[in-house]
């Protein structure tokens, strides 16, 4: 059976960078089960975009282990299509979120993340929870 495939969001990976007991945080249970992980180059972005200093080379080593997916023009579209079912519901999503699930459906896998709520609406999206798919 092939490994699981499952893309975590920036919250996941922030979460780990700052918790002291990296034992207590998703991406650690996540990586002790025998599944791919991989990340959006939008959540690359994310994570650049706020590092500083010397967090840069423990973000490029940390990275470095994961799949990133690119935002390419599948998933523009599939971006278009989610924004405007959202729409639809008279619901929004901030973009950086949009493109990251937008990511995840294009490659048709599971998404993780710690921030719910902010997905919550993408009825598309394959959302999972402490590495169990729901």
């Amino acid at each position: 059976m092939a490994n699981q495939v499952i893309m975590v969001d920036t919250s996941i990976l922030i979460d780990y960078f700052r918790k002291k007991d990296k034992s207590k945080t998703r991406l650690y249970v996540l990586s002790q089960q025998s599944i791919i992980l991989c990340i959006s180059s939008i959540t690359e972005f994310e994570i650049y975009t706020g590092a500083k200093g010397e967090q840069i080379n423990f973000w490029k080593a940390m990275l470095s282990n994961f799949i990133v997916f690119p935002f390419n023009s599948e998933t523009a579209l599939v971006a278009v299509e989610i924004q405007n079912k959202l729409k639809r519901h008279r619901k929004s999503i901030d973009k950086a979120d949009l493109f990251i699930a937008a990511t995840a459906i294009a490659h048709d896998v599971h998404f993780d993340t710690l921030n719910y709520k902010h997905f919550e609406n993408i009825e598309d999206l394959k959302m999972t929870k402490s590495g169990t798919t729901n």
